[in-house]
C-alpha cells in the first residue's frame, strides 16, 4: 500500500520536528496506541489497539527514525505484530516546509500487511490508513495549536478538550492551571 498527502499544521517547523520526536506526543496522538515509550534516537516501542473491519487486535511493535534533519524532515520505519490478526510494516518519509500559517507537513508511505488483515482487501485497508492518517495529524494539530479560535474553543471546551498542551509544555504562553 501507497499512500502520500500532505497536511497544513499551525505551528512552526521547529515545533512540529520536536512533537514527532516525543513519546508522550505519540501517544496521544496515534488512535489507539496505549503505550509508546523509547526516544528518538534509541527508538520507539508502541502497543495500539485498533479495529480493522471485523478484525480487532492489539499490536506491539518497534519504531525508528531516521535521515533526521531538525525541523526539515526524518524518516519513519516500524513493524508491528497482532498475533493471529497479523502483521504491518513500512516507512514514512516525512518533509517539513514553512508555511504562512505554520507548516506544511508531507509524507509517502509505503507498507505491508499480512495475515488476516490482508485477507480483508485493499479498499479496507487503504480506507482504514487514510482514516487512521487523517485521525493522527488532527490529534497533533490538537496538541500544538497556539490557540483556539473563539469557536473551536467553545467547541473544545464542551466536549471537554485541551488545545495546545504541548506548546504549553515546551513553555508557550498559556494557564499555568491546565491540571
Amino acid at each position: 500500500m501507497q499512500m502520500s498527502d500532505q497536511k497544513e499544521i499551525a505551528a512552526d517547523p521547529a515545533t512540529v520536528y520536536a512533537a514527532l520526536l516525543s513519546p508522550e506526543v505519540l501517544k496521544a496522538c496515534v488512535p489507539g496506541a496505549q503505550e509508546v515509550t523509547g526516544s528518538a534516537e534509541e527508538g520507539f516501542e508502541a502497543k495500539v489497539t485498533q479495529k480493522v473491519g471485523p478484525v480487532k487486535a492489539t499490536f506491539t511493535g518497534t519504531v525508528t527514525l531516521s535521515d533526521l534533519v531538525p525541523g526539515e524532515k526524518l524518516t519513519i520505519t516500524g513493524e508491528g505484530k497482532g498475533g493471529a490478526a497479523g502483521f504491518a510494516k513500512g516507512g514514512a518519509e516525512v518533509t517539513l516546509a514553512a508555511s504562512e500559517t505554520g507548516t506544511l507537513l508531507s509524507y509517502d508511505v509505503d507498507a505491508k500487511v499480512g495475515g488476516k488483515l490482508a485477507q480483508l482487501g485493499s479498499r479496507i485497508i487503504d480506507g482504514f490508513a487514510k482514516k487512521m492518517a487523517d485521525q493522527f495529524f488532527t490529534n497533533l494539530q490538537n496538541a500544538l495549536a497556539p490557540e483556539a479560535p473563539e469557536d473551536d474553543a467553545e467547541a473544545a471546551e464542551a466536549e471537554g478538550t485541551q488545545k495546545g498542551w504541548f506548546r504549553k509544555m515546551l513553555g508557550g504562553s498559556g494557564d499555568a492551571d491546565n491540571g
